[in-house]
């Protein structure tokens, strides 16, 4: 059953009056509070200035007319092709269609032998990796955790490389500066086979953290994200601001702070180069003003999210954002319950790449390898809601209804037969579903121990080769890669 690029839409926790409202407010924080900015950001500067912007050097504030921005935003493309190395991954981001996949800078792991939490390795993102290609409802790959065991010289290519080497899927991930943006723009033309096929194909994305909430530029992120815009390198524009921390503590104030932070790195994007390619990244979350640490398993980060998705339809660009994010520390009920919740209220959001959906615990602190076979399987019943019901003549199904007739039974219709694998979502095998004494016989394993042998099995498996021999020895001759 393909449940990639499903129809969402059906959840809107916005009205379109409010859409409109928190749009125009945003329009008003632009030309009256701007945003500021961090040293080293000149030339960026100048083509704003140079464009119409306001530039308030004494105070470091830019204003952006909203003639600016409304001309410059309408620019950005409505669709965008995403690509994996395995054509069938490819993803189509446009209107409500939505993939979810994983995401993430995780520095620890549960490790699946001890159970106890450790740092996390370059071996370990492979594995990750091989696991998350396996995973048929997990859409697309960002890297999900951090090697700490390498120098962070050799982070850039090494990640992407890592990841393209075990997985089929399309790979975003950010990267450190723009020296390793060139090195990783390399590896991908290498393997794609020269710099245009790469724009055709687009197998990576880059993610720039470009703002720093509230409204404030990152100088390092902007440069990324614009070098990466000259190169038609698709880019997410991520900005998570934390609702009472870095943004209002009011869902609406934090989503119109948010919505006025993209509409300015829309802006100096289509400045730098029109019709580049590029994700309206809004991440709304909440801070736990208990330990002022960063909150992101509640109902609320799910409704915001979905409402992110509203406002990125309103100005017609596609979006990247957040859900499947817990606060629990292991794979257990109170995971299980925040990542659903914030799941299905992203993908019946419309949202058309929602990362973090798989892996993630302690608030993007920790991952777990029986944790992405959970997750798989609650994307799964959300792809599942997403698809729908069925409604023609087979799936009426009058005619059986009348052949069987009344006190039969519909056990052994060929009818059943026919759909029985088809009409209801089977999952992964994560999911137990038999007679108390036939689990006992098993082992009586719960959900998390289940999840663990099934990733087990996964990893056995012999591994697909992704990169060609010839060119992975090519790749190996150019960069220190250290896998």
């Amino acid at each position: 059953m393909n449940l990639m690029g499903l129809q969402g839409g059906q959840y809107k926790p916005l009205s379109p009056e409010q859409v409109k409202t928190i749009h125009e407010a945003s329009l008003k924080i632009l030309g009256h509070t701007g945003i500021t900015y961090e040293p080293g950001l000149e030339e960026t500067i100048k083509m704003l200035e140079k464009n119409g912007t306001s530039i308030d050097k004494d105070q470091k504030r830019i204003r952006f007319p909203k003639e600016l921005v409304t001309t410059q935003v309408a620019k950005a493309p409505e669709k965008i092709l995403l690509c994996g190395l395995d054509p069938e991954n490819d993803m189509n981001l446009t209107q409500d269609r939505v993939h979810l996949g994983t995401g993430g800078a995780a520095i620890k792991i549960l490790d699946p032998d001890t159970g106890k939490i450790r740092s996390t390795t370059l071996d370990d993102l492979y594995k990750v990796s091989r696991l998350v290609d396996q995973l048929s409802n997990i859409h697309f790959l960002v890297r999900p955790c951090i090697p700490t065991d390498i120098d962070e010289k050799d982070y850039d290519i090494n990640m992407f490389y890592t990841c393209l080497a075990a997985s089929g899927k399309h790979v975003m991930s950010g990267v450190n500066d723009e020296e390793g943006l060139h090195r990783v723009m390399e590896l991908a033309a290498m393997i794609m086979g020269g710099k245009e096929k790469l724009k055709k194909r687009p197998i990576i994305s880059i993610t720039a953290c470009f703002a720093i909430s509230p409204l404030k530029l990152c100088t390092q992120s902007t440069r990324i994200m614009q070098e990466a815009i000259r190169n038609f390198i698709p880019v997410a524009l991520s900005s998570a601001p934390m609702a009472g921390s870095t943004s209002p503590l009011t869902m609406a104030g934090t989503l119109a702070q948010l919505h006025a932070e993209q509409l300015a790195g829309i802006t100096i994007c289509q400045l730098t180069n029109p019709g580049a390619p590029l994700l309206y990244g809004g991440i709304p979350g909440m801070a736990n003003l208990k330990t002022m640490g960063y909150s992101g398993g509640a109902v609320e980060f799910g409704m915001m999210n979905a409402a992110i998705h509203q406002l990125a339809r309103h100005i017609k660009v596609p979006n990247y954002n957040s859900s499947g994010l817990s606060d629990s520390k292991v794979p257990d009920a109170q995971a299980g319950y925040e990542k659903a919740f914030t799941s299905v209220l992203a993908s019946m959001g419309g949202s058309n790449y929602i990362h973090h959906a798989a892996g993630m615990l302690e608030s993007m602190l920790t991952i777990a390898h029986e944790q992405f076979v959970i997750d798989d399987e609650i994307i799964g019943n959300c792809c599942k809601v997403l698809k729908g019901i069925e409604v023609d003549e087979e799936h009426l199904a009058l005619e059986v209804i009348h052949s069987v007739g009344p006190g039969g039974d519909f056990m052994t219709s060929p009818h059943t037969m026919s759909h029985l694998r088809k009409e209801y979502y089977i999952g992964n095998g994560v999911t137990d579903k038999k007679a108390r004494g036939k689990w006992e016989a098993a082992g009586s394993l719960d959900t998390r121990q289940r999840a663990l042998a099934i990733a087990r099995k996964l990893l056995e498996t012999p591994q697909p080769s992704y990169i060609p021999e010839e060119i992975d020895k090519a790749i190996r001759e150019k960069f220190n890669i250290l896998l």
